[in-house]
């Protein structure tokens, strides 16, 4: 896979993949150690990787259309309800943009999302499986 690139009058770095992944936050709880895990993953598969942190549901769909985004990262962190709304309003206002979603993510809220369409990674998955996904949410495989 190439290394991505920097555009040397804009100094912006197009990802190797070409595609674009927003990863966010949906609880005020802190714990930064998944999403980080993550994001660094996807960018060492490359992805571009944007990360706006901890969010309301607004604020992701806005950053969303803002970056022109191929594949939507959530971070459950057991905020259900922020997640659901979240995901909900992503799908009605991008378009067919794929979703996931991971961190503490309790049974039953796990069927609630992949109810909506999310697929969700709950503690213990696996990187390459997540980056997997991402490729194919995003149709590079």
């Amino acid at each position: 896979m190439s290394e991505p690139t920097t555009n040397a009058t804009t100094g912006a770095t197009t990802s190797a993949t070409g595609k674009r992944v927003l990863m966010a936050k949906t609880g005020l709880d802190g714990h930064w150690r998944g999403p980080t895990i993550v994001a660094t993953a996807l960018r060492d598969a490359g992805f571009e990787v944007i990360m706006i942190g901890m969010a309301r549901a607004e604020e992701v769909v806005q950053a969303a259309i803002d970056e022109d985004v191929d594949l939507v990262g959530l971070n459950v962190g057991g905020h259900v309800d922020v997640a659901v709304r979240a995901v909900e309003q992503i799908q009605s206002s991008c378009d067919g943009v794929p979703i996931f979603a991971g961190g503490v993510v309790p049974p039953h809220a796990k069927r609630k999302l992949e109810a909506l369409g999310v697929e969700v990674y709950p503690p213990g998955s696996q990187l390459p499986e997540i980056v997997e996904a991402a490729r194919r949410l995003t149709g590079i495989i």
